[in-house]
């Protein structure tokens, strides 16, 4: 079995699910390039919890968690199977505590991708969640823990986005960001090229442009678990380097 890639996806608007554009036109070409999971782990930037919970059912459900949107955006239904056996090897791999919880679902930042990397369906999917209180180190190494199932067929998949204050959208900005955005961006892409994972950890400290670049971590820590899963020899590639409304920026990077 080969040895699978770990990849972060910049998400953006959940229309991007029933939408055929750039970014979803290169999700599906990522998907077509990298060998096909067994499993796919997705750590998710909407299951934001209080300690870390693990999806371990069957047939886990397709979560609504958005507000607004076209009525056909809640007929989407990503109705694949879950994966309890992979959900009881990542708790037996994860040295903090944690603990089963099926009170969720394949939530938006999950499905939105998926519908065009694996259209079919075809391939058990489970969540991991994020804990709120937990510092950045303990998302990384959460994600260092897991990195043992690259080995086994599953992909870690992180969804958030690198640049995520929906307080400052500027509709007038369709695709184009701030420069603080794209400042924050670039300071995380530069530190990702070079492997300084370190730097990341500390984003908190290089002050204005993470401030607002990251208001809430919640979009920012799924990126911290694909990190602490890939290899000092992964080759790095990255995908939708881009920034729109101004203060959200899309892109991806995949570990292989």
């Amino acid at each position: 079995m080969s040895k699978m890639p770990v990849l972060f996806v910049g998400h953006g608007s959940p229309m991007n699910a029933i939408e055929d554009n750039n970014y979803t036109r290169t999700w599906r070409s990522i998907a077509e390039r990298i060998p096909k999971p067994e499993v796919i782990l997705s750590v998710s930037a909407h299951w934001y919890t209080k300690g870390t919970k693990i999806m371990n059912e069957e047939t886990p459900k397709t979560i609504y968690d958005m507000y607004g949107f076209p009525k056909e955006l809640y007929e989407v239904k990503y109705n694949t199977a879950g994966s309890p056996g992979m959900a009881k090897i990542s708790k037996e791999l994860i040295s903090r505590k944690t603990e089963y919880d099926n009170s969720w679902g394949i939530d938006h930042g999950t499905w939105s991708v998926l519908v065009h990397m694996h259209p079919d369906r075809e391939i058990p999917v489970f969540q991991i969640s994020i804990d709120a209180d937990a510092p950045p180190a303990a998302h990384y190494k959460i994600g260092k823990e897991l990195r043992a199932l690259r080995e086994q067929g599953v992909l870690l998949f992180g969804t958030g986005n690198i640049v995520h204050n929906l307080r400052l959208v500027d509709w007038n900005k369709e695709n184009e960001g701030f420069d603080w955005a794209y400042e924050f961006d670039e300071y995380i892409y530069e530190n990702i090229l070079n492997k300084n994972n370190d730097n990341i950890l500390k984003f908190n400290e290089i002050g204005n442009s993470a401030k607002l670049a990251v208001p809430t971590p919640d979009h920012f820590y799924p990126l911290l678990y694909v990190l602490g899963a890939s290899n000092e020899d992964d080759k790095i590639s990255v995908y939708n380097k881009s920034c729109e409304l101004g203060s959200l920026t899309m892109t991806s990077y995949l570990w292989e």
